[in-house]
């Protein structure tokens, strides 16, 4: 049977992969491709990966939760912590700025500003993963 940190350790290396896919291959592609075609391919884009990202995000959470409630590490709590980050970097940064391209906005700028402020949660996944290894 699958033990819990083994769920986690999968939550966690899926995160790290996904993460580094986007900041290194998916969104620069985004400053590649012509306007007019980013806006209908980023609504299918951002619909069908959150089919993959969303339940590793919640996965992840729950772990997370429960490790630091469960465990009462330095480790588990500043694992819960920085997974609380990246949510809340993700639905206040990244969020915002993907809506404003399917709402017809994807200019160069905010493309930029996607890739950049993408960093801080890549790095904190990375975190996340190597944290996860040691705990």
């Amino acid at each position: 049977m699958i033990t819990l940190h083994e769920i986690q350790t999968i939550a966690d290396t899926s995160m790290l992969v996904i993460l580094w896919m986007v900041q290194l291959v998916i969104y620069p592609s985004f400053l590649r491709t012509e306007a007019s075609q980013l806006v209908e391919w980023h609504k299918a884009y951002t619909s069908r990966v959150s089919f993959i990202i969303i339940p590793f995000m919640f996965t992840q959470l729950g772990c997370a939760v429960m490790f630091a409630v469960n465990e009462r590490q330095f480790v588990d709590w500043l694992v819960l912590a920085l997974v609380l980050l990246c949510w809340a970097l993700t639905f206040f940064i990244s969020l915002p700025l993907h809506r404003k391209i399917d709402q017809g906005d994807p200019t160069q700028e905010l493309r930029r500003r996607l890739v950049g402020t993408n960093w801080p949660r890549t790095i904190l996944w990375s975190a996340i993963f190597l944290l996860g290894l040691i705990g």
